[in-house]
């Protein structure tokens, strides 16, 4: 029978249950006196042991949170190096062998000049002159924007037009959402295009047939700068410029060598080809080859893919020094702020940026965005003016550029620099290079001994072809020597 918890118990039944209760405490008391008597006297003879913990100490829940270690914020306090006695340290080591180097040091808190070597001076800046490229992209684009490459209703029943709208990192294969190159896919695009097409529109049955049609007319005016070296071109430092391409212009993801003449029709056959293989099991054929034509006014679109942000985008132009990735940026820049994407409308971008940013475009002599045509000059002061704005905070948007700056002995076009004698650079230095024939350039920031930013501008010119290394040795020497010093006098 189950109880009825509703039921008292009996008073004399309690009584009882009280009794018995005492009677079994009284027991058990007497037998732990009698039996701790006896262990009492064997743990004199046999110490026990002293117990382990069962649960391990890792295992074991903080009682406080841990003081966390990393990072800590620059204190306004640090010393700023001495100015005589860094130009000593600077001098002793800022020699290129053949040519000369121009350069300059600033505070980057106050933007005080701490060294100056014809700082003012225009330089053929090589690929330093990208820092300027990614200053314009980045505040006229905006950090967070995407590039969007579109599928459209052509004209005609069945045509489809691939637009190009500035995205040249795209890739043949399927979107890779977490990469920089091949973001945006020609084989996404392909898969959703066929998708659309296959789906009744305004009660029309879907093509028996589709044909592609490009649509790269975004950019205008000549695709190659005369202001290029032939032999620049031949080796695959640049190619002719479109609004669209694979692998930032390469045959393959990070390729070298000769590049593509028409990286915009290789996208275009691309997507083609894969809009075939998705249009297939559908029955609906697609024609062979691709031509040129401007898609129509209105056109409905009907599917898209959209590129890494313009951050991640000049990023990867600074960390890999990729100059088709640069102007194709400065084009960009341009059309965002009205002008033409042409060449000329990039040079008027980075001239505006400058005096935006710098109060002054005078530093800046522009012949193209990405610092391969000779007659490009920038000054060091200027160069470091811009690099301090980056690291600033003055304006946010440029704060992006700073992540795309190799960090030296580890990524990008430092990776194999500042070992031996210069390793005292190494994780420090973040910087960006620049390299020609006669040139080479190296402008960044650091935090020294002391903890105080600095941020710099090395510029060698006039050097003997094919006699850099001592130069790049140079400017290496004279970074490391920096992020060393304190030069506190």
């Amino acid at each position: 029978m189950t109880a009825d918890p509703g039921r008292r118990m009996p008073f004399s039944g309690l009584w009882a249950l009280i009794a018995s209760a005492v009677a079994l405490a009284v027991l058990v008391a007497v037998a732990m006196v009698s039996t701790g008597a006896a262990t009492a006297a064997r743990s004199e003879l046999f110490p026990s042991p002293t117990p382990t913990a069962t649960v391990p100490a890792w295992l074991v829940a903080p009682s406080s949170a841990p003081t966390l270690a990393g990072a800590t914020p620059l204190s306004a306090s640090a010393p700023t190096p001495d100015p005589a006695s860094l130009a000593k340290t600077l001098d002793d080591r800022l020699k290129p062998g053949t040519g000369s180097i121009s350069a300059a040091v600033l505070d980057g808190a106050t933007g005080r000049t701490l060294y100056s070597r014809q700082g003012g001076e225009p330089r053929v800046p090589a690929s330093n002159l990208k820092l300027l490229t990614a200053a314009a992209a980045l505040t006229t684009l905006g950090p967070d924007a995407t590039l969007r490459t579109s599928a459209v209703r052509g004209s005609d029943p069945g045509t489809v037009v691939l637009v190009g709208g500035g995205d040249v990192m795209l890739g043949a294969a399927e979107s890779q959402p977490d990469a920089v190159m091949g973001r945006a896919g020609m084989a996404t695009l392909a898969a959703q295009t066929a998708a659309a097409l296959t789906r009744a529109h305004d009660g029309a049955a879907p093509p028996a047939a589709v044909t592609v049609r490009l649509d790269d007319t975004l950019f205008t005016g000549p695709s190659i700068n005369p202001g290029w070296a032939k032999e620049d071109v031949d080796a695959g430092e640049i190619a002719p410029l479109y609004s669209l391409a694979l692998n930032a212009g390469r045959s393959a993801p990070g390729g070298a060598g000769p590049r593509p003449q028409d990286s915009a029709m290789d996208a275009a056959n691309a997507f083609r080809a894969a809009l075939a293989k998705a249009l297939a099991a559908s029955g609906v054929k697609v024609a062979d080859g691709v031509e040129r034509a401007a898609a129509p006014r209105g056109g409905a679109e009907l599917a898209s893919v959209e590129s890494a942000t313009v951050a991640e985008q000049a990023g990867y132009a600074l960390r890999e020094s990729d100059n088709y990735a640069a102007e194709t940026l400065g084009r960009l820049a341009s059309h965002a702020a009205g002008g033409p994407a042409s060449n000329d409308g990039a040079v008027a971008a980075l001239k505006a940026a400058a005096a935006r940013i710098l109060g002054s475009a005078d530093g800046f002599q522009l012949s193209d965005a990405c610092g391969l045509a000779i007659a490009d000059r920038a000054a060091p002061l200027a160069l470091a003016g811009l690099v301090r704005a980056m690291a600033s905070g003055a304006d946010l948007r440029l704060r992006a550029a700073l992540d795309g700056l190799p960090v030296a002995a580890l990524d990008g076009t430092l990776a194999g620099r500042f070992g031996g004698t210069t390793a005292g650079g190494a994780g420090v230095v973040r910087a960006k290079t620049g390299t020609l024939n006669t040139v080479t350039a190296l402008s960044g920031y650091l935090v020294d001994t002391d903890g105080r930013l600095l941020v710099f501008s090395f510029v060698a010119n006039d050097l003997d072809p094919g006699a850099r290394a001592q130069a790049v040795s140079a400017v290496d020497a004279g970074a490391a020597a920096l992020a060393g010093c304190g030069c506190r006098g």
